[in-house]
């Protein structure tokens, strides 16, 4: 069998996968690299030219169907759709939304709003937003932005966006807003800048992917959930080595769960008024990871606990105890996913006694053991 492989992509999804990619090389594959921008015409006469062994590609509208049809073995990046012939990879969108939530729940926010494209993944990360922010009895504002003609992913320049600027300005302040990923997030943080809006102060920005150019480049830098694009890559490249044995298909795709947030400018921790709550979230903040206790906290801080869990059952609709939970237990997500370390170890570092109270904590967040949110994170 052929040791060429066609990889069909973007410079953006290149840099996300290649770490993973690259010790292929190493091993006696080529990898030949071809922008997924181009005319298909000129992609079908390169892979006529190198006969690849198979095509690494991500899911382009008008591109992806027409590459599964040359009939070489495709694995596609990007995508949780299913393509005869072809295996899919991707992250678990709904739960990159359900993960936004939770982050924007645990530092206070009442008000919330999502940004999206009218596509599949924007679609699926606002349901799991929305479904999370649900089961607190809240809802959250829309806003869908049109993507220009022939702007990739990556590009971004200075443009009026008068209706966006119109709906920020329009929603309740403090407002925590969901972008479905970080061009958008900066495109959000440009029109509220321009529109008067204080950030974080008044609007907390949250893009997705945690692309550190496009973060970096955000005024103010932009707070984004994590993907496991090395989780992605992986998966990739035994694919591949796969190919020397047998193709390797799925009817379902390979789903990943998304890492925790990486905080940066655009987000702030703490979005309460009521000055007793907001130094008990900060000290939960703070603490988490230590063997602290509810009594501990309100002893350190003098104030009585009827009134802190009050003040916590008024404004966040939970008790002291579940959002301390709440934060353990994210922490151990971004663990067992990001790690290899043992449970117990995790246990530790999260502020948990041992991995058995881990274990009934963490079942009682999400319906299934630390063990087995690892071992789905990794199939």
């Amino acid at each position: 069998m052929s040791k060429r492989f066609a990889v069909v992509i973007s410079d953006e999804f290149l840099r996300r996968l290649m770490p993973s990619l690259a010790p292929l090389g190493q091993q006696g594959l080529e990898l030949s690299i071809i922008d997924v921008h181009r005319s298909f015409s000129q992609i079908r006469t390169l892979l006529n030219q190198n006969r690849p062994a198979g095509i690494i590609t991500e899911w382009l509208p008008g591109t992806t169907e027409k590459l599964i049809n040359l009939g070489y073995p495709t694995v596609i990046a990007d995508t949780d759709s299913v393509y005869p012939g072809a295996l899919s990879v991707d992250i678990n969108d709904v739960a990159v939304g359900t993960t936004a939530a939770e982050y924007f729940l645990g530092a206070g926010y009442r008000n919330f709003a999502f940004v999206g494209l009218d596509c599949p993944y924007s679609k699926q990360r606002l349901d799991g937003f929305r479904r999370r922010l649900q089961r607190e009895n809240l809802n959250c504002d829309f806003h869908e932005e049109t993507e220009p003609i022939n702007r990739h992913y990556i590009e971004i320049w200075k443009e009026s966006s008068a209706a966006l600027r119109r709906w920020l300005k329009s929603l309740p302040k403090p407002v925590a807003v969901f972008a479905a990923h970080d061009p958008l997030g900066r495109l959000v943080c440009e029109a509220g800048r321009e529109a008067g809006i204080l950030i974080p102060e008044e609007l907390a920005v949250l893009g997705a992917n945690n692309d550190e150019m496009v973060c970096a480049l955000s005024h103010p830098p932009l707070s984004s959930v994590i993907i496991p694009w090395d989780r992605i890559g992986t998966a990739v490249s035994e694919w591949i080595r796969s190919l020397d044995k047998t193709p390797q298909r799925s009817p379902t795709p390979i789903l990943f769960p998304p890492g925790g947030v990486n905080q940066r400018q655009s987000t702030t921790l703490l979005a309460v008024e009521n000055e007793p709550l907001r130094r008990a979230l900060q000290y939960l903040r703070d603490k988490f990871s230590e063997p602290i206790s509810i009594g501990m906290m309100c002893r350190e801080l003098h104030l009585s606990r009827r009134s802190v869990e009050r003040c916590f059952e008024k404004h966040l609709q939970a008790t002291p105890l579940e959002m301390l939970h709440r934060m353990r237990i994210e922490r151990a997500k971004t663990m067992l996913v990001d790690t290899n370390q043992p449970v117990t170890l995790i246990a530790e570092k999260c502020g948990f006694s041992n991995g058995e109270r881990l274990a009934v904590v963490f079942r009682n967040h999400t319906k299934m053991s630390p063990s087995k949110f690892r071992k789905s994170s990794q199939t």
